[in-house]
């Protein structure tokens, strides 16, 4: 387009001084011969066709403009399909209409390329969907058998012991499993949204996370301002939940964690506590990842921050995670 452009802009000047040039010439023999016909063909002549050729030149360059909008209009459909595509969004398609060209060819590949993917993403949801459905009974029944043996047995201190020690490894899978199903749940995508209060959101959970925090020695400082946001409220507590836990769960003893509700970031939550490094932080995000031997130690099943990824993800917001400047982990969310 660039060097067409060009080219007729070369044209157009040529064409211009040669039009300078004989004009120069025929004035120059009219003059010496004193005849009177040759003024049709002097100055004002030579305007006028000038004149025609530039409007033409206009015409043309339109034209050759909305020729080639026209071309390129099936790439900027196909380039608006790809921007529109996402976890919880694979049912858009290109379904481009015309001509069995080159162009209708790689749209009719890019729109089964996207049946595959939208049939393998729900087979993951539907999967991981299933299994936890599926393993909630026996963990229920697990634990109500070791319930019952810590009573009938409660004289024998080696069965309570492992009693206990069977109850805290149940309960660890159960929390697994609600993890699961939550992350399955989240990536399906929102059904619908209403109005959320989310300072009064963040408040009610930062509640039932205090005396949690008071058996850490952490102490929780919070900035909530006015703060409406359209969502899912279960998943949205969710969210709040998971950062919050985390925030006193990766803390030092005498820490402290502060919350914040505002216009932008909508939600940011900032712990003390050991320092992490820049280059790990991504790694967080990813399903049953921790950054050391400590944190396999400590209560969780690596979902949380999975979860708070892919819950903001359904929201159409992000989540940004960056050392603490004073150790530990600073996450912001952003919502529309």
């Amino acid at each position: 387009m660039l060097v067409l452009g060009a080219l007729l802009f070369q044209l157009l000047q040529d064409f211009l001084f040669r039009m300078w040039v004989s004009t120069l010439k025929i004035e120059q023999i009219c003059r010496d011969n004193g005849t009177y016909p040759c003024l049709p063909y002097t100055s004002r002549g030579l305007w006028v066709r000038g004149g025609m050729f530039v409007v033409g030149f206009l015409l043309a360059l339109w034209l050759l403009r909305r020729l080639a909008r026209w071309v390129m209009n099936p790439v900027s459909t196909m380039t608006s399909t790809v921007r529109q595509l996402g976890p919880q969004n694979l049912a858009h398609r290109v379904r481009l209409n015309g001509p069995r060209d080159d162009l209708r060819k790689l749209a009719d590949a890019l729109d089964e390329m996207l049946d595959r993917m939208a049939i393998g993403f729900e087979g993951q949801r539907r999967f991981a969907s299933n299994a936890s459905h599926e393993l909630r009974t026996p963990l229920a029944v697990q634990r109500t058998l070791v319930e019952v043996a810590m009573v009938t047995g409660r004289d024998d201190p080696e069965v309570n012991r492992l009693a206990a020690q069977l109850l805290l490894v149940n309960e660890r899978n159960e929390r697994l499993i609600e993890g699961l199903l939550v992350l399955a749940e989240s990536d399906r995508g929102l059904p619908g949204t209403v109005p959320v209060r989310l300072d009064t959101l963040v408040s009610t959970v930062l509640d039932s996370y205090a005396e949690l925090a008071s058996q850490h020695g952490v102490t929780i400082h919070r900035g909530l301002v006015e703060r409406t946001v359209q969502g899912d409220p279960v998943l949205l507590e969710r969210l709040v939940a998971n950062l919050v836990h985390n925030a006193v769960k990766y803390n030092d003893p005498g820490g402290t964690i502060e919350v914040v509700v505002a216009r932008e970031p909508a939600l940011s939550v900032h712990n003390t506590g050991m320092p992490v490094p820049a280059e790990s932080v991504p790694a967080l995000f990813e399903p049953f990842r921790r950054l050391t031997a400590e944190r396999l130690q400590r209560d969780g099943a690596g979902l949380g921050l999975s979860i708070v990824r892919s819950i903001c993800s359904a929201h159409d917001g992000t989540v940004q995670a960056r050392p603490g400047d004073r150790g530990g982990l600073c996450v912001e969310i952003r919502l529309p």
